[in-house]
């Protein structure tokens, strides 16, 4: 599988993570199971974040960087995309459409 180019754009990296998963076999992995691993993953970036600010973790737990977490959830959101048919690029911008109609305060900065 050739690397993915420099510059790539969203819907370059939902393609290479499609044709990745197939590769190795990860293709028929259900929404389910993919969405259950992203949490499993947004649970290692937390863990690599409490490493980094040197706050206390498990020490049996095996954590890679913030950047290595951060791919990882990268990658399962694009499976679960491309499971969905989902555009990432396009939900981004509709949502962001959505997000400029709101009056945003610091209680309420979750989009």
């Amino acid at each position: 599988m050739l690397p993915l180019r420099s510059g790539a754009t969203l819907a370059d990296l939902q393609r290479y993570v499609a044709e990745m998963e197939e590769e190795r076999g990860f293709a028929d992995s259900t929404v389910l199971e993919q969405s259950l691993k992203l949490g499993e993953e947004v649970g290692e970036l937390f863990k690599a974040v409490r490493k980094r600010e040197r706050l206390p973790i498990d020490h049996g737990s095996i954590t890679g960087t913030v950047s290595e977490e951060l791919a990882d959830v990268l990658i399962y959101l694009c499976a679960i995309a491309n499971r969905e048919g989902v555009s990432l690029e396009d939900a981004l911008r509709s949502k962001e459409l959505l997000n400029e109609t709101r009056v945003w305060t610091i209680d309420s900065a979750t989009p």
